[in-house]
């Protein structure tokens, strides 16, 4: 039995409701589904709730439950599958095939009854329990249940919230893991197996994909140890229903693959599925063998620069309610992981690019060796087909046929004539898609039919004309692909490979320039703004950041930071420090702690060699306070509205990141309303003017003088213009400013 079957199986097992009605080709948001709001009413509840239906067959069953009727004759895989007669022995003879009310130790009219039984402990425990029927397409029971004492209760509410606390430290944990296991990785292979299997071990999933995305769709490149031999999607393309709905997505999208109606089963083999998004209620049909072998699990798109650059997918091979915290946790996850990705990304492209490269310079040492003759074609014939794992059908034009060209077909090993225009193009390499006439042209004879129109002119003046071809489910030629092939019709001179390094290098720098770019979130009582200023046009990325994380309890975390470096090894430092300072201030440690944390963190990776500065504060509108700990950091100013004055925020400690056994501490300072607090970087106050003066602090706070009259909107615009025509829109740094005003302090 294959994957596909288990899913099926465990489907059809999950779920007493109706079948999902076919979708049509727009999603359509099915009725009613009685499963999932079980399901999610289970996971909601502190009683103990199950469900079973006429049987006795335990249906669902949340986590209280399970440590309720916990015995020795519970199997470790859970209460579901197993039958109520092992829990609660049945009051008639069991011999009957169906469970009627009778059999039950209990009514099952919504009454309550008390029952006793024995705890996984040998302990007697008496429950207080309530039973009703559901009428549904089958008979289904509800089941709820607690202990009947006001001791036991309190202890069962106390160990709910320590496991949900438990759950949360454990996502926390798994975030920080991700960030500490991926930063120094060796290599793009060791990067995915690292995420990947720390997600399985974070969620408890079943197994986990990553894809990337290349000309046409997601390529996939790495799975969790769990799928080695299960039948996993190799390629996604992106016009694909599902692919739309998750690259629309900002978020990580949930979903379930429904059980298959009957029909569909007596048809045999199924050729597509319903896909159901757990938070709209949107059914989609999906081609099988675009699906993940899981029952239920999540898509999330990862961005960078505004761009879809790859998709990750965790997932459970059974079908279960997947918790909104889980998708939120896969977010966070893929926000740091965007900057690791696209090094990955520029990783197998450049180790791609490179492996093509050696192929291109082989084939012209052939043909340099051998001068183009009649065996000319054949070479390079066998040379595309070996590298790009395709096959080549020459293209002929004969004198006597006007108008029409020759293809030698490659399935048939026949000849066909075509009219001129299917195989004429204007550039040397034109890619072949599913849609275009000669695609369509080469299907209808079941011939491979996606590729490349090769048209190569030789210096000897010998014209080889050939289509480099695929069959139709397997992946168009990417970005690479078609360089190579452009290599080949070049001739492939020494230079090739090179330009078309720096063009890629060149594309990355940009992406990651726009990638790194920091946001501040909304904080309630807080208006934040906030600016940043590259010093070179060359999309290098430099190391300054800042953030603006909402706590609980009306607090809020500002961090601005700037880390040694350029590059993308400053970016993912930089990455990880924002993300890892952002889990800290989640545990509500105070400042000075919190960098002693991530000081600590940047020492255990040897190979990176760099270093921070930082100011990270705690804002307490309640207290109206704000402490803060600066870390070799430039001293942030505050603005008090009451008297017009400046303050400097001054309480100094060193750097992150260089030595160990460092000694961090806190400056605190009361916060008036309508104060303005402002953050920069030392871009800044070091900015030189062409005679080679500084703008420096007191270049700072002369412009804060003059613009602060005109108001908080528009500050920093104002102050980075005065900052340009002081150097003469000439900075020799970066240059990072963010302000914050804080309005309605106190209780």
């Amino acid at each position: 039995m294959d994957a596909t079957d288990d899913t099926l199986r465990d489907n059809a097992l999950a779920t007493t409701a109706p079948a999902a009605p076919a979708a049509p080709v727009s999603p359509t948001p099915p009725a009613y589904d009685a499963n999932t709001l079980l399901s999610t009413w289970l996971s909601l509840t502190s009683d103990a709730a199950l469900a079973f239906d006429a049987t006795g067959t335990i249906l669902l069953a949340n986590d209280e439950a399970q440590r309720v009727f916990a015995a020795p004759t519970v199997s470790a895989s859970g209460l579901v599958g197993l039958n109520m007669r092992q829990l609660l022995p049945p009051t008639a003879s069991p011999a009957q095939e169906d469970l009627a009310p009778l059999d039950l130790p209990f009514p099952s009219d919504g009454s309550s009854a008390r029952i006793m039984r024995s705890a996984a402990d040998g302990q007697p425990l008496t429950l207080s329990v309530r039973c009703e029927r559901i009428a549904a397409a089958t008979d289904t029971y509800l089941l709820v249940a607690h202990p009947d004492d006001t001791a036991s209760a309190t202890s069962r509410e106390h160990e709910r919230l320590v496991e949900e606390l438990s759950r949360a430290n454990r996502r926390l944990a798994g975030t920080l893991d991700i960030v500490l296991g991926t930063l120094d990785s060796p290599s793009v292979g060791t990067l995915f197996e690292r995420v990947l299997e720390k997600l399985c071990q974070t969620m408890d999933a079943s197994g986990s994909l990553v894809y990337l995305y290349e000309r046409g769709g997601f390529h996939l490149q790495g799975t969790s140890r769990s799928l080695a031999d299960a039948a996993v999607p190799r390629f996604l393309p992106r016009k694909r229903q599902l692919v739309r709905l998750v690259t629309g997505s900002e978020h990580a999208v949930r979903l379930r693959v429904l059980p298959p109606e009957s029909e569909s089963l007596r048809r045999g083999k199924l050729s597509h599925r319903q896909v159901m998004d757990e938070r709209t209620h949107e059914t989609y049909r999906v081609r099988t063998d675009q699906l993940p072998p899981f029952a239920s699990f999540m898509s999330v798109p990862v961005r960078f620069g505004g761009r879809v650059i790859a998709l990750i997918e965790v997932g459970w091979r059974s079908a279960r309610v997947i918790p909104s915290e889980d998708a939120s946790l896969l977010d966070a996850v893929t926000r740091y992981l965007s900057v690791q990705l696209v090094g990955a990304f520029s990783a197998l492209h450049t180790q791609r690019r490179e492996q093509l490269a050696a192929r291109a310079n082989d084939l012209r040492d052939e043909l340099v060796a051998n001068p183009l003759d009649e065996q000319a074609p054949v070479t390079v014939f066998d040379a595309v087909a070996h590298d790009l794992d395709c096959v080549c059908a020459p293209i002929d034009t004969p004198r006597a046929l006007s108008g029409s060209a020759v293809i030698h077909l490659p399935a048939s090993h026949g000849e066909a004539i075509v009219p001129a225009t299917y195989v004429s193009a204007r550039r040397p390499v034109t890619p072949l898609d599913a849609g275009s006439e000669l695609s369509q042209w080469l299907a209808e004879r079941g011939e491979p039919c996606i590729g490349a129109l090769v048209d190569v002119s030789s210096a000897d003046d010998l014209r080889m004309r050939f289509l480099a071809l695929r069959p139709a489910d397997e992946e168009p030629f990417d970005d690479l692909e078609l360089d190579y092939l452009h290599q080949v019709t070049d001739t492939i001179e020494a230079t090739a490979a090179g330009a078309q390094g720096r063009r890629q290098d060149h594309r990355i720098s940009q992406a990651l320039q726009q990638g790194m770019r920091s946001e501040l979130q909304r904080v309630e009582g807080i208006s934040a703004s906030g600016i940043y200023s590259s010093a070179t046009k060359a999309a290098f990325v430099g190391g300054d950041f800042y953030d603006l994380i909402a706590l609980p309890d009306r607090r809020a975390c500002v961090i601005m930071g700037d880390v040694s470096g350029k590059g993308v090894e400053a970016a993912s430092v930089s990455a990880a420090v924002r993300t890892a300072l952002g889990a800290y201030s989640w545990e509500g440690l105070e400042p000075a702690r919190m960098v002693e944390l991530l000081n600590d963190f940047l020492l255990g990776f040897a190979r990176i060699e760099t270093f921070a500065t930082l100011f990270v504060g705690i804002v307490d509108r309640t207290t109206a306070s704000l402490t803060y700990c600066l870390a070799g950091h430039p001293p942030a100013v505050l603005l008090r509205a009451a008297t017009g004055g400046l303050e400097w925020l001054g309480v100094q400690s060193g750097v992150v990141g260089a030595f160990r056994d460092m000694n961090y501490q806190n400056g605190y300072v009361t916060l008036g309303e309508g104060d303005v607090l402002l953050l920069y970087t030392d871009g800044t106050t070091e900015a030189r003017a062409t005679d080679g003066s500084f703008f420096g602090e007191e270049g700072l706070r002369d412009a804060l003088m003059a613009e602060t009259p005109a108001g908080y909107d528009g500050l920093l615009d104002r102050l980075l213009a005065r900052l340009d025509a002081f150097t003469s829109n000439n900075l020799d740094d970066d240059v990072a400013m963010v302000a914050l005003r804080f309005d309605e302090l106190g209780a």
